[in-house]
Order: structure tokens, then C-alpha cells, then sequence
């Protein structure tokens, strides 16, 4: 929902910085995915820490596709490279939740958690899958943006549990919603 309003909300008033950062985006890319990852062994053993580098890793994940499309450097192996660098980055920080839970000895949150990491790739999973088969599908409920932006709350504010349990049942809808959405407009393909 966010990256279908706000995508390339940023790319105006960040085109000068853009363009005096002639970096390649695909290291920012890979920054990004290491910061993101490495919240995966702060989380377990300090929360607030953890969400903030959630959140800085999500900023990395914003700015390398603003260079790519200012500075005319987006392809389709950067596209493929994000993506695949996003699955593993939200692996890790399912990996960190779920261990922090475990530390607590909160079995039903660790479930909720396992839960919750595989309706995320679903989601992804589920759009590759249907514009593979020519139904463009950006639709949803939630997508990566509003999942890091909740994972980051619930660690700020220590309302993890909840937040797991509100970004589950969130993303299952999702995985839902975009397989009934492509199975209608799959009857209108030839």
C-alpha cells in the first residue's frame, strides 16, 4: 500500500543529494541488507536498539532505489538484487523476533512469529508468482514498507507481541487477497 502511493514520493526533493551520491545502488542495496540483518542479533537481548536498526536499514532500502531511478541506473538485475537482498534482510529480522521470544520463553509468540515470517515471503512470493503468469499483482493489505515500519514499533515501544500478532493475521489476509485477486483475473486471460 505504501510503495503504490508513495514509491517515488521521495525522488524529487532528494534528486540533488541523488545526484551528487553517484554510488552504485546495488552496495547501498547490500549495506541496507546487512544493517537490517545484523538487528536479528540485537533484537533477543535489547528491543529499542533492535528497531532502530530496522529503521536504518529500511532508510538504505529507500535510498537505493531513489539513486537508481535519479542517477538512470535501475535495471532489472537491481531489481532482482533488491528483492532477493529485502527476503533475506526480513529472514533475519524474523530470526531475531523469534529468538527473543524464545529468550522469554514465550513458545505462542515464537509460533506466531514462524507464522508471520511465512506469510511475509507468501506475499512476495505470491506476486512474483502472478506476474510470472502475466497478472500484474500490487495489491494488498500490506507490503514490506508497512511490515518494517510495524516490526520497528513493536521493538521501540515493547509491544512486540501485539505487533506480531496484528502483522500476522495482516499478512495472511494479504497472501489471501492476492490469490483471489489473481485467480479472478486469470479467467479474463486468454
Amino acid at each position: 500500500m505504501l510503495s503504490e502511493k508513495f514509491s517515488h514520493f521521495l525522488d524529487k526533493p532528494l534528486t540533488p543529494i541523488a545526484k551528487a551520491f553517484p554510488v552504485n545502488p546495488n552496495i547501498i542495496t547490500f549495506i541496507g541488507m546487512i544493517i537490517t540483518s545484523f538487528s536479528a542479533f540485537i533484537i533477543p537481548f535489547h528491543l529499542f536498539l533492535g528497531g532502530i536498526l530496522i529503521l536504518a536499514g529500511g532508510a538504505f532500502d529507500l535510498l537505493d532505489g531513489i539513486l537508481a531511478r535519479v542517477n538512470g541506473r535501475a535495471t532489472k538485475f537491481g531489481a532482482l538484487f533488491d528483492s532477493t537482498l529485502d527476503r533475506i534482510a526480513d529472514g533475519f529480522i524474523f530470526i531475531g523476533i523469534a529468538w527473543y521470544f524464545f529468550r522469554i520463553y514465550n513458545t505462542e509468540a515464537l509460533i506466531i512469529t514462524l507464522l508471520c515470517m511465512l506469510s511475509s515471503f507468501l506475499i512476495s512470493y505470491v506476486r512474483a508468482r502472478a506476474e510470472g503468469l502475466g497478472v500484474p499483482c500490487n495489491i494488498g493489505l500490506i507490503e514490506r514498507p508497512e511490515r518494517l515500519i510495524l516490526l520497528a514499533f513493536g521493538c521501540l515501544t515493547s509491544l512486540l507481541y501485539y505487533t506480531i500478532l496484528l502483522l500476522t493475521l495482516l499478512s495472511w489476509l494479504t497472501v489471501f487477497q492476492r490469490i483471489l485477486y489473481v485467480k479472478k483475473h486469470l479467467k479474463n486471460l486468454p
